[in-house]
């Protein structure tokens, strides 16, 4: 088809017969009709040849792209036309290429098209593919109009209705599109992607204390953290308010996961200057990912929601996975929150005082009050999982000064070089009136200041550090002493020690425990401790000390007291006031000779795999390098088995211990924590991988599917899974 088959309006075809309707009028040529078209702007015209390239542009189509025009004859239709990006506002719709190769038509498809200026134009393409009476296909015949000024508003509006305005990440509605559209495309390819949810711990109290535009000046620098960590692997956005969230496709090696969320909570927790002001808040951050934890974006969501919940109920600063145990938890956790209510209403909660030790003489040198709760129908219920609950309310705030109170009292009939330790929680130390709560509890017990120590995680720092610096300087005033807990484990800043508010450092049991082990890096991090609270004057504690080895090592490394099951549990008033009257203010060190990995006692049926066949068995307790299962008899030491703990957690073991109907295992490849006290695998086995083989993921850990299925299922694994689990 030439090029100038359109003519000028004003230069009609004298060639073509004209015909009237009637006598004296005649009909348009259909080329000069179709030439004024152009001329008026109303459309363009373009055509391929039956191989896709293009092979016609009319005269405006040729003037819109200048000296590029020309050039584009025989390209690809392709080439020519460009797919609008979706992720820059364009709309959704199905690729040209895939349209072209179906032979479909072209309804309304907007593309981007370079003119020979260096800039981009957008057309909208109307096509359809033309055939003969025998069914032979010639190629595409379309218009196409020029709607650049209208596409560029159009997207700038779209992409201001997806971005926050004060951070300038993704907001709530981009980051869902963009995530249901991952997860859909994602399912159909079976990969993975895992979401992060974040939270910003004690920001509350930023905008309180600073004001709101020191909270939105903190949030852009969050932001900026945020990107700066997390980079090209995924994308970062803020839902609202001090709530942000991470989109990371294609990952789900949750060490690696953990590594991340570990340093976005470290970072995040650094210091921010505002206005020449200093402040400190803290991060929470949930994990789950696709599809073990959810295969849509609302489930996905929701998971991740549950195991941030479950970190900020731990205690937050720290990151979780999502684990199908979070549901019930969050279940019970409300239940413990109303039975909480009552008991302390009833006033059921007692304090219990675990010695701290001098190492060289075995003397007490002080006591830490340590809340405990016994619940008739529940029995014993640990501090780690009400003290979250309470923390959760300002419920904590009414049992921090009752125990306080009650501490105080307690301490009185102890000897008087004997002091009493009380913690103390964020919410509780930033209250007003706090150092009033303290001083009416020494004055109505009559306790000297000088033998009570509260104990102050580094949470307390969370927020305007000026206004920490003042309760700390009431207190100090007061004469009561500090005690620095859990030191390392927070919000680690070692800005605050500086300023000589502390009298005690304690060193948190996680550098103490496993701190024997051959390559562990503990005790270079305990040795540091120590002499950096001897040069700053300060006591050091160490700890969880459990074992002898332990004991050794903390006592060369220079701790001045020791804390933990060596020396003594807990212990009532009444014990205590038993041990004081036979004149015994002395506890001698018993434990193991050596530390043992840390193993959580649990009681649940998992799987037990060998060769073709597949075992219920009883899972007794784990650590993150073995377990002890029960329930099979007979099974000879170093038998290679896999243990199956359930949702595609298996992990290759040897039988090195057994018994007549009890077995010890060892882990091919350690376990990994999952954030809130328990141990997972790296690497999960896909549904896909599953589904492939005819096993639901379901029936894992149930024992549920054929035998014979276990090694097609093990071939649809990816290696690196395959080098977790065995081949």
């Amino acid at each position: 088809m030439p090029l100038g088959f359109l003519r000028s309006a004003r230069e009609p075809d004298r060639s073509a017969p004209q015909q009237g309707h009637s006598a004296g009028k005649s009909r348009p040529d259909r080329a000069v009709v179709l030439g004024e078209v152009e001329e008026l702007g109303i459309g363009m015209f373009w055509a391929t040849d039956a191989e896709g390239c293009l092979n016609f542009l009319s005269q405006r189509a040729l003037v819109e792209l200048g000296d590029a025009g020309e050039a584009l004859m025989g390209q690809a239709l392709t080439q020519v036309f460009q797919d609008v990006d979706q992720e820059d506002g364009g709309p959704t719709q199905r690729s040209l290429a895939f349209k072209l190769k179906a032979r479909s038509k072209l309804d309304e498809h907007i593309v981007a098209v370079a003119d020979g200026r260096g800039s981009t134009r957008w057309w909208r393409l109307n096509g359809r593919p033309l055939t003969d009476a025998r069914g032979t296909f010639h190629g595409y015949r379309g218009s196409a109009v020029d709607i650049s000024a209208q596409y560029a508003f159009e997207t700038r509006v779209t992409k201001q209705s997806q971005i926050d305005e004060l951070t300038g990440l993704a907001n709530r509605r981009k980051l869902n599109e963009r995530l249901t559209a991952m997860l859909n495309a994602f399912r159909a390819n079976k990969r993975s992607c895992a979401l992060m949810m974040l939270d910003l711990d004690r920001f509350k109290q930023v905008n309180d204390t600073m004001g709101h535009p020191a909270g939105d000046e903190l949030l852009k620098q969050v932001a900026q953290r945020l990107s700066s960590l997390v980079k090209d692997a995924g994308e970062v956005g803020r839902l609202g308010g001090d709530e942000f969230q991470v989109v990371l496709p294609d990952m789900d090696d949750r060490g690696t996961l953990g590594e991340l969320a570990n340093r976005i909570v470290q970072s995040v927790s650094q210091p921010y200057t505002i206005n020449g002001r200093r402040a400190i808040i803290g991060a929470s951050v949930g994990i789950a990912i696709a599809p073990y934890d959810g295969l849509d974006a609302d489930e996905l969501t929701r998971a991740a929601d549950m195991a941030l919940y479950s970190a900020k109920e731990t205690r937050g600063g720290t990151f979780c996975f999502f684990t199908s145990e979070l549901r019930d938890k969050a279940s019970k956790t409300a239940r413990l929150g109303d039975r909480l209510r009552d008991a302390v209403d009833r006033d059921e909660l007692r304090l219990a005082y675990q010695p701290l030790v001098d190492p060289a003489t075995n003397e007490v040198k002080c006591f830490e009050a340590l809340l405990r709760w016994h619940d008739e129908e529940e029995g014993d219920i640990s501090p780690a999982q009400f003290i979250p609950v309470a923390e959760n309310d300002d419920l904590i705030i009414r049992i921090g000064e009752a125990a306080l109170k009650r501490a105080c009292v307690d301490a009185l009939a102890w000897p008087g070089n004997i002091k009493v330790a009380v913690n103390v929680s964020a919410k509780q130390f930033t209250r007003p009136g706090f150092r009033k709560a303290v001083a009416a509890a020494l004055e109505s017990s009559g306790l000297p200041p000088s033998r009570l120590e509260l104990e102050i995680t580094e949470s307390v720092f969370v927020g305007d550090l000026e206004s920490v610096d003042s309760v700390f300087l009431d207190l100090k005033k007061l004469g009561v002493r500090l005690a620095l807990d859990d030191f390392g484990t927070g919000y680690s800043s070692l800005g605050y020690l500086k300023h000589g508010h502390f009298n005690k450092i304690k060193i948190d049991q996680s550098f103490v425990r496993g701190c024997t082990e051959n390559g562990d890096i503990n005790p270079a991090i305990i040795t540091a401790i120590v002499a950096l609270a001897k040069a700053l004057g300060m006591e050091t504690v160490a700890e969880g000390v459990e074992a002898m080895d332990e004991l050794e090592l903390v006592k060369a490394r220079g701790a001045d007291l020791v804390q933990g099951y060596i020396f003594s549990r807990a212990l009532s008033q009444d014990q205590v006031l038993e041990q004081i009257a036979h004149g015994s203010a002395t506890f001698r060190p018993s434990g193991p000779p050596r530390h043992r990995a840390e193993r959580i006692t649990i009681f649940r049926k998992v799987g037990l795999i060998h060769e073709d066949h597949y075992y219920d068995v009883i899972l007794r307790n784990i650590s993150k390098t073995g377990a002890r299962i029960t329930g099979l008899a007979g099974v000879p030491v170093g038998t290679d088995v896999v243990l199956d703990l359930g949702h595609g957690q298996l992990v290759v073991s040897k039988v090195v211990n057994a018994t007549e109907n009890s077995q010890g295992l060892k882990f091919e490849t350690p376990l990994i924590s999952d954030g809130s006290g328990g141990f997972m695998t790296r690497h999960r086995i896909s549904p896909y991988a599953l589904a492939e083989a005819g096993i639901p993921l379901a029936a894992l850990g149930a024992g549920a599917f054929p035998l014979a299925k276990w090694r097609e299922a093990h071939k649809s694994i990816p290696k690196f899974v395959q080098l977790e689990i065995g081949s």
